[in-house]
């Protein structure tokens, strides 16, 4: 049930690496949200952003303690359908392999393969919950996805549309292998939290979106003989400067 809240909630945001606040988010209140699924990765920071209602949620936690292989992407998403968010844009940081999906680029994909394994990756899984073979052809919210795209417009800000998004495992880094393989296989991006994040957001019937920031060339894609950490930070803080413009036109849209 949607949390009794005067105001409902117009959109819900994951932070992903680097994002573990919402600047500009005023009046703000925390929620911290039981689910039946244990705790999320942490308080759900509710307030208002551009005229509207925004409920934000760090993935990793605000002090970036959980791996992506430990994150509860089931408490996460429950928890914000619980507060009443129907919309939810997640912002993650990725590597590009695509060769214009270099560093400090914004891209709003539309596919993805799922490399992960030993995740939760579904409602189903508890005793005595229906089974569902949702459709997940098209793992991405269409018409978000286009409103997402129409307000990075508005905003000035150039972001790609479109890409396949290849979720793997982390948290260590791709060898130069296994980038190789998703490159055959079709993927132009690699992060490790695109799933099951999609999927769980589809079983309980929210429109999802990806806003993918990439902080580095995958292995073997750019001119780096190794990947620095510093310089994926350093990346990664300007791309998601970029977000909250993004996110205030597509509210006042």
């Amino acid at each position: 049930m949607p949390h009794p809240d005067h105001h409902p909630i117009d959109l819900a945001v994951i932070g992903g690496s680097g994002l573990y606040n919402f600047p500009g988010l005023e009046n703000a209140e925390r929620r911290t949200m039981d689910t039946p699924y244990g705790p999320a990765s942490g308080d759900i920071v509710v307030g208002d952003f551009a005229g509207r209602r925004l409920a934000f949620l760090a993935r990793h936690g605000e002090s970036h303690t959980l791996p992506p292989h430990r994150v509860n992407y089931r408490a996460n998403l429950w928890a914000l359908h619980s507060l009443g968010a129907r919309r939810v844009v997640g912002v993650n940081a990725v590597g590009g392999i695509r060769g214009d999906m270099g560093p400090r680029v914004i891209v709003v994909p539309d596919q993805l393969i799922d490399y992960t394994h030993g995740r939760y990756t579904s409602y189903c899984d508890v005793e005595g919950a229906e089974v569902k073979h949702i459709d997940f052809s098209e793992p991405y919210t269409e018409s978000l996805r286009r409103q997402l795209l129409a307000a990075a417009r508005t905003a000035g800000i150039a972001v790609i549309d479109g890409g396949c998004y290849g979720a793997t495992q982390g948290p260590r880094l791709e060898t130069r292998a296994e980038i190789a393989r998703m490159k055959r296989d079709g993927c132009d991006l690699v992060g490790m939290t695109g799933m099951p994040e999609a999927v769980l957001a589809r079983e309980l019937e929210i429109d999802y979106v990806c806003l993918a920031l990439v902080a580095n060339f995958a292995a073997g894609c750019g001119d780096e003989a190794e990947i620095s950490i510093e310089e994926i930070f350093a990346h990664l803080a300007a791309a998601t400067a970029e977000v909250p413009r993004i996110l205030a036109a597509l509210l006042r849209a």
